[in-house]
């Protein structure tokens, strides 16, 4: 028999759950309701990772099990999927941006406006959220630079560690400030703020700037070779995750994996000690409670991008091609 519904106040509006013990991470003995009191403990957090941004929904509705499998553009079959458009029946709460994908179509993708909206989403089985690098008020000018630090099979986090820091220091060179993250897995992410003046193509051309600096600095380590059978070296700066319609999972975001690892913000301070299996579902809301969110600053100072513009014109970098 199925559990009877529960409505949850959140802020001001009455959020129904609907099925609160259906099984999300069997491993860990996850419910769905223990999703939404997640996503509810990290509220600021999460909030800010997502506000006012187009953002698409990765909805698992039958939670994670074993061979559970997302689907594709080419299989359009799968236990999950990618929700890049408003879902039928939506309250008229949730607030949407009218946003461009490469191919010219156009879609009105929610953007969450408050705290209601994310879990109203997770109520849907959604369990990463991936917001565009805009604002809805202007969706063709980026207002964050993100880099994304993904290692090769087989590498672990340790070999990503180095790369980040070293990319701080780079930003840091620039009088740029860079606020980092895990992604749930074995790399890392550093988000960047920016000013909403520059094109997609502009941004995408400065992370392979600075990724081709990387690759000066940590020849060892660092490639920014797109195609991957031709990649040698341990890390890959992915410069192509600035793409219009290319999206990373956001701050808090939760991996579809059997351990409900999350996309967790850090401090610089502890980077080296920090492994991603350390942040999980049950971890979080307690770090969250005692610390915070460490990326409560990323909306402050917005950079100018003309420092790694002018890099990627000494460098005679042109804009990478749409992949």
């Amino acid at each position: 028999m199925a559990t009877a519904a529960e409505e949850i106040q959140v802020g001001e509006r009455l959020v129904r759950v609907s099925s609160p013990d259906k099984p999300y991470f069997p491993e860990r003995g996850l419910t769905k309701l223990d999703v939404v009191n997640y996503f509810l403990s990290v509220g600021d957090g999460i909030l800010r990772a997502l506000r006012d941004r187009p953002t698409m929904l990765e909805r698992w509705p039958r939670g994670v099990f074993e061979g559970a499998t997302i689907a594709t553009r080419q299989t359009n079959r799968g236990d999950a999927f990618y929700q890049k458009r408003l879902p039928a029946g939506a309250p008229d709460w949730v607030r949407t941006a009218h946003i461009t994908f490469p191919s010219g179509r156009t879609a009105d993708e929610v953007a969450p406006s408050e705290l209601a909206v994310v879990i109203w989403a997770a109520n849907l089985g959604t369990l990463r959220f991936h917001p565009w690098p805009v604002s809805s008020a202007d969706v063709e000018r980026p207002d964050q630079l993100r880099i994304d630090l993904d290692p090769m099979p087989g590498v672990g986090f340790e070999q990503v560690v180095p790369v980040a820091r070293e990319v701080r220091a780079f930003l840091a060179e620039l009088g740029m400030t860079g606020y980092p993250k895990t992604t749930g897995g074995r790399g890392l992410h550093v988000y960047v703020s920016i000013e909403p003046r520059w094109s997609f193509g502009d941004c995408r051309r400065a992370v392979l700037a600075l990724g081709r600096e990387m690759q000066r600095r940590l020849p060892e380590l660092v490639t920014t070779t797109w195609w991957r059978e031709q990649r040698d070296r341990p890390v890959f700066v992915d410069y192509n995750q600035m793409s219009r319609d290319h999206t990373m999972a956001s701050a808090y975001s939760i991996r579809p994996t059997p351990r409900a690892l999350v996309s967790a913000p850090l401090d610089w301070a502890e980077l080296d000690d920090a492994r991603p299996e350390d942040f999980d579902v049950l971890s979080l809301p307690a770090r969250f409670a005692e610390r915070g969110d460490p990326h409560a600053g990323l909306d402050g100072d917005r950079h100018s991008l003309e420092p790694l513009l002018e890099l990627a014109d000494r460098e005679a970098l042109e804009a990478p091609p749409e992949r």
